[in-house]
């Protein structure tokens, strides 16, 4: 059963001014422009993009005027595109950010339900705990130890982590199949009992009852249907399906991971009064990591997750805004003498992952004794 969840509280430790100065900034900035923080008219033609990437390709495949090869590639153009929905569209709805109009960011960001999730499960993962309490072990769960990998260096060094940095992206290609088919019901029991999930049993039978009619209809469009139907071979769609799925989830997993699991970045844990003793603000500047901030085709798909420091100090200004206010993010930094972390190169954080991973695959109290040694 899983244990109530730690009360944890910052404790702001010099610097306190820094994020009301960054914050008056900021704003500063939307107001002489004259613009809103929020999405423009360019989110609304990604979403048409990506969208169409997600839904034409499905479309001809059920044809079935396409030999297999061909169909393969469809598929392929799928696990893209859902990456760029789940990145680009549905993560700025949830944050609030994609529209000013709430309605229209209640409706956007239940797309992610026609990617097979929950968006209820989701805004207790990465709105609250997630966004809160980045890379701090038993809160954040990102960072949980997952099946043969290890993300922090305050959970137990394992055999099977030995290799991590090696079979790590084979994982990750499982990440959005076993979101499919079992996470969200793993993690509606993991919130109800540790009291993240603070609704009423009848809420929660609501809740429940729509994870399952999700889960259901998405199964049924993508596998059932197109052989009951549309006469399509199971194995081919099985077979197109788990590419998707596999290409989505290592592009979902290492976007996230090259934001956190890389190198400088710190994993603070709480004292014996809960508390971590830093100001929240700089607390995320401490565990976060921008990546290649020039590179506009990354900046549009990955729908500015590469923007991390600024995401989460802001995650209620849409990303389309991040490149302008970042210069703003890293002179403050610096003149309060706060590390502002970033990779140039997608390949440089990529290594930097890789690194990470290796060193986190071995006991680092051994390794350390083995030197001293």
């Amino acid at each position: 059963m899983a244990k109530p969840i730690q009360k944890v509280k910052f404790v702001n430790s010099g610097n306190v001014t820094f994020f009301a100065v960054l914050r008056q900034r900021v704003d500063a900035h939307f107001k002489e422009n004259n613009i809103s923080k929020h999405g423009d008219y360019t989110m609304v033609i990604k979403t048409i993009i990506l969208m169409t990437g997600y839904v034409l390709p499905f479309c001809i495949i059920l044809s079935g005027q396409l030999p297999f090869f061909y169909n393969m590639l469809l598929w392929v153009l799928m696990g893209l595109a859902t990456s760029g929905i789940g990145m680009s569209v549905m993560h700025d709805a949830n944050h609030g950010s994609y529209s000013s109009n709430k309605f229209v960011n209640y409706i956007v960001a239940h797309v992610l339900n026609m990617l097979g999730g929950s968006t209820f499960n989701w805004n207790i993962q990465h709105n609250i705990m997630h966004h809160t309490y980045t890379n701090i072990a038993g809160m954040d769960e990102d960072i949980e130890e997952k099946p043969l990998l290890r993300f922090s260096p305050h959970s137990k060094a394992k055999a099977v982590h030995r290799f991590q940095w090696i079979h790590a992206f084979l994982m990750y290609g499982l990440l959005t199949v076993y979101w499919v088919v079992g996470k969200d019901f793993v993690q509606y029991i993991k919130y109800k009992r540790n009291g993240v999930n603070t609704n009423t049993r009848k809420q929660n039978a609501k809740v429940l009852s729509k994870i399952i009619l999700i889960k259901l209809v998405y199964v049924y469009v993508f596998l059932v249907m197109p052989t009951m139907v549309f006469g399509i071979p199971f194995l081919e769609m099985l077979t197109g399906f788990l590419v998707m799925h596999f290409l989505s989830g290592v592009i979902l997993s290492v976007t996230f991971q090259l934001a956190h699991t890389v190198e400088g970045t710190t994993h603070p844990l709480p004292n014996a009064n809960g508390d971590i003793e830093n100001e929240w603000a700089i607390h995320q500047l401490n565990t976060t990591v921008n990546f290649c901030r020039n590179n506009k085709l990354i900046s549009w798909y990955v729908g500015g997750l590469n923007f991390q420091v600024e995401h989460h100090l802001f995650p209620r200004i849409s990303h389309i805004h991040y490149p302008a206010i970042a210069p703003i993010v890293k002179q403050t930094a610096e003149e309060f003498n706060i590390p502002y972390l970033e990779n140039k190169t997608l390949m440089g954080a990529l290594g930097s992952h890789v690194k990470t991973l290796h060193r986190l695959s071995v006991n680092e109290t051994l390794v350390a004794l083995d030197n001293l040694g």
